[in-house]
């Protein structure tokens, strides 16, 4: 081959190699979350390091179980886990769930269970996050594997631009915009570099073309203060997002959650339109009463036909909850769940789900 014909074979070469780690430059980009499944898949948390305590972690594969049969009545359900678990597990599991031999550390699908992305095509492929147990915090031997391992099942290709990170991290209305607290990306403890520079790797990983970013707050919370706990896009253009009451200026979360409503409200899309924001309220009357317990209404799972949401006790803003997303998402069913074992573990129905968008 002639060195003319070998330089043009190399840097063919290298743009294939550059738009198997670019998802967007291939073409792909995330779906927004109420367009239609194929499936959802979860996690069967398993490991006595993150949960030493038996019975809580019966009552957490209870909770988990609940979930995924009912999310099973709308679409069908895949959970991943080792082999050996499956016959204890299915006890819980509806005959309607299917598993898969995949191997799991904990319950947390949403950021490190695989995230599909599509094409103008349909054609399917997985973005890989390159789940770190949110900077180290967390031990994740298998959970670290997942997204290659689904990937590798599924033959679909990988794409892996290097970006460090969970999908609940971000938020996207699937035609270009995507919304982020700085605090889970920009952080020493998953990627090194400048904020422009993680952004260009998130836009090249989700596909979009515009990244709204808010402070957030590091170190309060394992994961970093992951927008889905706070605000969701609801359709494109429209955010939905939980605020207590009043701000309390020495509560970092009461401050940083009005302070990302207050970008959000001055914040415009990728095509230009502000965003409409719609209020949810905060959960005071809980059930649970740890301080660490995360009471988030905005953490739901939109599936096919349904919206499965939490419920946490508090009579009022239970009933408000279910009737601001009845009217956010019409035509599906309001579905409202106690899983109180997974608020206690740091997160709610959507950290435990990941969609499998229609191809």
């Amino acid at each position: 081959m002639g060195g003319g014909a070998a330089a043009l074979a190399l840097t063919r070469s290298r743009g294939a190699a550059a738009k198997m780690r670019n998802a967007k430059s291939a073409g792909f980009h995330l779906p927004e979350e109420s367009e239609p499944h194929v499936r959802t898949f979860m996690q069967w948390p398993v490991s006595r390091k993150v949960h030493p305590d038996p019975y809580f972690l019966d009552m957490l594969q209870d909770a988990i179980a609940t979930v995924a049969n009912v999310i099973a009545e709308f679409e069908p359900v895949v959970m991943l886990m080792d082999k050996r678990f499956a016959a204890k597990a299915r006890q819980k599991l509806s005959g309607d769930v299917d598993i898969w031999d995949v191997p799991t550390d904990d319950l947390w699908c949403r950021d490190a269970g695989p995230l599909f992305v599509r094409n103008d095509d349909g054609a399917l492929a997985i973005s890989h996050l390159n789940f770190n147990g949110w900077g180290g915090k967390q031990v994740h031997a298998n959970d670290g594997q997942i997204a290659r391992r689904v990937a590798d099942r599924m033959d679909l290709p990988l794409f892996d631009n290097g970006l460090v990170g969970e999908a609940g991290g971000a938020e996207v209305d699937g035609q270009g915009t995507l919304i982020a607290h700085a605090s889970s990306w920009v952080n020493s403890n998953r990627n090194i570099g400048s904020k422009a520079a993680i952004e260009a790797q998130i836009k090249q990983a989700f596909g979009v073309e515009k990244v709204i970013w808010a402070p957030g707050v590091k170190g309060g919370d394992i994961t970093d203060y992951h927008i889905d706990a706070l605000a969701r896009f609801t359709a494109p253009g429209k955010v939905l997002i939980q605020l207590p009451e009043d701000i309390d200026p020495e509560d970092p979360w009461s401050a940083a959650a009005f302070e990302t409503y207050d970008i959000l409200a001055d914040a415009k899309d990728a095509t230009g339109r502000p965003l409409q924001l719609a209020t949810l309220p905060e959960p005071y009357d809980t059930r649970v009463k740890s301080a660490d317990f995360v009471a988030s209404y905005v953490n739901y799972y939109v599936c096919n036909g349904a919206v499965i949401s939490a419920n946490f006790g508090d009579r009022e803003t239970d009933r408000e909850a279910a009737r601001v997303l009845a009217n956010l998402y019409p035509g599906r069913e309001i579905v409202s769940l106690n899983v109180d074992p997974i608020g206690e573990t740091g997160g709610g129905i959507h950290c435990a789900t990941q969609q499998q968008p229609a191809g």
